[in-house]
């Protein structure tokens, strides 16, 4: 049995790591989060320390650290808002520990470098949460896809709703989320290079708080995307989310098991595998890419996703 540390465990996704710890037999000691809307603690551990003050939780793993053998902490999951993740990967190395970090890895790529080097210096490691590489239907599609010698046109449409609140929110601040691309698109964007290759060349289409689009152009494929939290683009009221991917004109379904991966995931990363920092490397230097350039404006050169052409033509 491993001892587990969480950080930003009153999240949305905080729920799926504490599930992945209670169901690979492992134990979790600590928590923390500024909120302390925690009650989900109940249900998986509830005798796990809780802070809401980081200087507080930092204190308490050292002294479990210099405490005994049996208590230090061996993994140290981590669920904070994305402008966070680098300290607190930066944390679990120090007091010895393994970091399981959710999506992304960091927000700027010249973050991993640094963590790099951390790893080999203090021997811990650094896992990232990539679970769609690991959907039974995607490792199928990957495997049909590897003998191909055509491109593939591929049309990513990601639209999930979000309210009000998202713009007060760490999310809606580009500083802390790292922009809607980053914060909403890494899962998707990762999944196609994974599939598909590196990429060769990208343009910005559309680029706002809401919703962005644009054209990527993979050693295998041609993307045509469009990411969205405004309700408005959904193709009806009764919808919440729409989540598509086509690769020529037919739809890949991996709805299906897309919330129960975070178990696997622990399981690989507890018999030694895991995706690491060069597995999260090309989306995120692909995300921060697309924050960072230019709208093309003459775009007639390459495809464009039809949402994003809805809102050029207005």
């Amino acid at each position: 049995m491993k001892n587990f540390a969480i950080t930003g465990v009153a999240g949305y996704i905080a729920p799926r790591h504490l599930k992945a710890i209670k169901e690979t037999g492992n134990n979790l000691l600590a928590a923390i989060d500024p909120h302390d809307s925690v009650g989900i603690l109940d249900s998986f551990f509830p005798g796990a320390s809780f802070f809401t003050e980081f200087e507080r939780f930092d204190r308490h793993l050292e002294k479990l650290r210099r405490g005994s053998d049996k208590n230090h902490i061996n993994y140290l999951s981590i669920c904070s808002p994305n402008h966070l993740h680098d300290a607190h990967i930066r944390l679990a190395l120090r007091i010895g520990a393994h970091a399981i970090c959710e999506k992304p890895l960091v927000i700027n790529p010249w973050n991993l470098d640094a963590l790099q080097k951390l790893e080999e210096e203090t021997g811990f490691n650094i896992y990232t949460v990539l679970q769609l590489r690991l959907h039974p239907s995607l490792i199928e599609l990957k495997r049909r896809l590897k003998n191909q010698n055509k491109k593939t046109n591929v049309v990513l449409t990601y639209i999930t709703s979000r309210g009000i609140w998202y713009k007060y929110s760490w999310k809606g601040i580009e500083e802390k989320s790292g922009g809607i691309a980053t914060n909403i698109g890494i899962h998707f964007f990762d999944l196609l290079i994974w599939l598909f290759g590196k990429v060769q060349k990208h343009e910005v289409h559309l680029y706002e708080k809401q919703k962005a689009g644009g054209f990527i152009e993979l050693d295998h494929a041609n993307v045509q995307w469009f990411l969205s939290i405004d309700k408005n683009d959904l193709p009806s009221a009764e919808q919440s989310t729409l989540r598509s991917i086509t690769l020529d004109g037919e739809e890949i379904n991996f709805s299906a098991g897309f919330t129960e991966l975070h178990t696997r995931i622990y399981e690989e990363i507890l018999i030694g595998n895991g995706f690491r920092i060069q597995d999260s490397r090309p989306s995120i230097e692909l995300v921060h890419n697309i924050r960072s350039s230019a709208i093309i404006k003459n775009y007639n050169s390459s495809p464009v996703h039809p949402l994003t052409k809805k809102y050029l033509t207005k």
